[in-house]
């Protein structure tokens, strides 16, 4: 496992520099999550911060955002997903992410390799943008504790698709929600609800 600050950190995004405090002290007010994880695309709570208005203006050129979070206990790859636009993690509990690289994708079966995959410690109170062509899923934290992560991204991102072809090819099978493209473990809850299996080797456990 590697710290954020690593060299190795920048080629899949780079750390903002927020205050994210205001945000912490709301989001340790969620209900506790005591098995899996929960996910919520779009947070009012969140949503009449100031730093919601920071982010929409200075990181994502005043298009509109959502602001929502990823909270539970999670200690497995199982799955890898990439967005048509940066995702900004907030670590409101230190947590682990596990990323790669989009451009290491085998699309001619829509496979990727586990063990490319490189781990990094977030710590508490740091904000990471993870770039369009990183590959990231659920944040992980050791001992299965529970982790708590702010998710910020383009509107609309990760809903329901409104139709989704049953005959699919290619890069279109992986599309599995709203600007969400997704490639799971056979292991993972995903793939029992119909993502593309195509992950190649271990399910990496921290």
């Amino acid at each position: 496992m590697k710290k954020v600050t690593d060299e190795s950190f920048k080629k899949y995004g780079r750390i903002l520099d927020l205050d994210t405090k205001e945000f912490v002290e709301v989001m340790m007010k969620k209900d506790t999550v005591m098995e899996g994880t929960v996910y919520k695309a779009s947070d009012p709570d969140f949503e009449q911060l100031p730093l919601f208005t920071q982010l929409q203006k200075e990181v994502y050129g005043d298009v509109p955002i959502e602001f929502g979070y990823c909270n539970g206990r999670n200690n497995k790859l199982n799955a890898v997903e990439y967005h048509r636009c940066s995702e900004i993690d907030i670590a409101a509990t230190d947590l682990i992410l596990m990323l790669g690289c989009q451009q290491d994708i085998n699309y001619a079966n829509n496979t990727y390799e586990t063990e490319k995959i490189e781990q990094f410690f977030i710590p508490a109170g740091t904000a990471v943008e993870l770039y369009a062509t990183t590959l990231h899923f659920a944040p992980s934290r050791e001992n299965n504790e529970e982790f708590r992560c702010g998710i910020v991204l383009i509107k609309d991102t990760n809903l329901p698709l409104e139709t989704k072809p049953t005959d699919a090819t290619g890069e279109n099978r992986l599309l599995f929600a709203r600007n969400k493209w997704l490639i799971c473990h056979s292991e993972s809850k995903p793939a029992k609800n119909g993502g593309c299996i195509g992950l190649i080797g271990k399910n990496l456990e921290i």
